[in-house]
């Protein structure tokens, strides 16, 4: 455990850096009249994200957090198996955002995560896997006007309901 979480606090704060160089290449700050750059988000959390991989990293080298006083391996056999289920999802979410939209991808990774590795109801995996990307959709297009991948042209007919409701 102390050497996955040193790893891990490790290409988390690269990864954080890089993040922070991509989104300077948009205004960072705060633009009069327009509101936040478009890199004002991605910069300022993936700093807040380099701060926290610093805090990990001074308790690891005081070995005030349990995983840094640890040996035992980071990931038991059960561990990997849910890695894996997990990660798939995660992969299959990717892989479905060109053909069935960022929402569609979200409702299916969703309803795939909360009924078949959360072990919940029918009821409750459709409510979430439909109410969450809905409510993003609005909170995306219609609040911020922000466009997310809308898919295959199948999709089409979902999304122009959706915006006569926006609009």
């Amino acid at each position: 455990m102390r050497i996955g979480e040193i790893v891990t606090a490790g290409v988390l704060a690269l990864f954080s850096l890089y993040l922070m160089w991509k989104s300077a290449e948009l205004p960072v700050g705060y633009i009069a009249g327009t509101g936040p750059g478009g890199g004002a988000w991605p910069f300022w959390l993936s700093g807040i994200m380099l701060v926290c991989c610093g805090c990990i990293a001074f308790n690891w080298w005081r070995r005030t957090s349990p995983p840094s006083q640890s040996e035992e391996p980071v990931l038991s056999p059960s561990g990997w198996r849910m890695l894996l289920f997990v990660g798939g999802g995660i992969v299959g979410f990717v892989a479905l955002i060109e053909v069935i939209s960022m929402y569609g991808a979200l409702a299916v990774f969703l309803f795939y995560y909360t009924r078949f590795l959360g072990r919940h109801s029918l009821a409750l995996s459709l409510s979430l896997a439909l109410i969450a990307p809905v409510t993003l959709f609005f909170f995306f297009e219609g609040a911020m006007r922000i466009s997310m991948p809308t898919g295959m042209p199948f999709t089409d007919p979902v999304f122009n309901v959706l915006y006569e409701l926006i609009y």
